[in-house]
């Protein structure tokens, strides 16, 4: 018995040392400094973000399909009733959730890469505004950070001024994608959206368009700032029909966020590009980041680079129901005019050149 108690003792003690052992390993460890919590939060904020954007509505769709073949079909019947019901409602201005907004994970967001706003002159509340976003990029990420989080102060630089970014129609009719897009305040970039925005929400509403669209991402890449704009000129029709003022705005840094394999005109790939771009709206890019583990893996997060978003001068533009082609083009060149000017004038003081230029196709 004695020699039982004592085996036992023994074991107790070794446990117990080993215990203390591991607990001062545990404590001998570095810790995570602040500056490493930081960064795995802004990883993380562009993560959900990128994963939003390109899988929340294929995703959704899949499951609602997938769901009225179970047991729970009713789900998906009520969901197709309600978008039925619903189905206007992001041409009316949408469904804007100030407190989505809010939400915190954004400023982790602007300072993953960081994202910057400059206001260059005021913005009045008694006038409606269209923004043209350039360059567009590969998701718009200066777009969407300064015109929808408002994390980066744009209601405080712009008092009074309520921002919308639009985007295609066709992801309004994704499911749950939809209700995301709509509470962040977002609309389709249709003539029916934009109008309601600019003639029946009253004023002090800025509606920020990124005009090159699907066409201009495919010339996406560090180092070449080429704008889709040349032919570009219904936005100037609908300022001009509703008075609406234009505003120029340019993000410095957003081609650097991901490199792009950019196929030549003529080629088998760059047909198909153009193909998807006519029948859906947007262009298939072949592009890679950043991977999640490591800066120096390549993956689909964006680079961090610095954006920085510089708004404009505004052109004052009258109020014609019917315009011209004349008057379109006079007041579209008075346009590219001040966004070259804003270009010029800011090239330098974010990451380019004196040499570098914007070329307009």
């Amino acid at each position: 018995m004695k020699t039982i108690i004592a085996a036992c003792s023994q074991n107790l003690s070794g446990s117990r040392a080993s215990v203390q052992s591991a607990l001062r390993t545990l404590l001998a460890a570095p810790w995570p400094s602040q500056r490493d919590v930081r960064s795995w939060l802004q990883l993380l904020s562009v993560l959900q973000w990128v994963l939003s954007f390109l899988l929340l509505g294929p995703v959704s769709l899949l499951l609602l399909i997938y769901l009225v073949f179970t047991s729970f079909w009713p789900i998906s019947a009520l969901y197709l009733a309600w978008i039925i019901l619903d189905w206007d409602t992001p041409e009316r201005g949408g469904r804007r959730l100030p407190c989505l907004q809010r939400w915190p994970v954004w400023r982790h967001f602007r300072d993953y890469f960081p994202v910057k706003l400059v206001k260059t002159h005021d913005l009045s509340p008694s006038h409606n505004y269209i923004i043209g976003s350039h360059p567009h990029g590969i998701l718009c990420v200066g777009a969407f950070c300064n015109f929808i989080t408002g994390s980066t102060g744009f209601r405080e630089m712009f008092p009074g001024i309520q921002p919308f970014l639009t985007t295609l129609a066709g992801n309004f009719r994704l499911p749950l994608f939809r209700e995301y897009l709509m509470s962040g305040g977002l609309c389709p970039v249709t003539r029916r959206a934009i109008g309601y925005l600019l003639s029946q929400n009253g004023t002090g509403n800025a509606v920020a368009i990124v005009i090159g669209g699907a066409a201009e991402s495919l010339s996406c890449r560090p180092g070449v700032t080429t704008l889709i704009l040349k032919n570009r000129k219904g936005f100037v029709r609908m300022a001009l029909q509703y008075g609406a003022n234009l505003v120029p705005s340019f993000s410095f840094g957003e081609n650097d966020l991901f490199r792009q394999v950019v196929f030549e005109e003529g080629s088998w790939m760059r047909s198909i590009q153009l193909r998807f771009q006519k029948m859906l709206g947007f262009a298939p890019c072949v592009f890679y980041g950043r991977g999640v583990t490591s800066v120096h893996s390549r993956g689909f997060l964006p680079y961090a680079r610095p954006i920085t978003t510089v708004v404009g001068e505004p052109v004052t533009v009258p109020k014609i129901e019917d315009p011209s082609r004349e008057t379109v083009d006079m007041y579209h060149e008075m346009y590219v005019r001040s966004l070259l000017k804003l270009f010029n004038e800011n090239k330098t003081k974010y990451g380019m050149t004196e040499t570098d230029e914007l070329r307009i196709l």
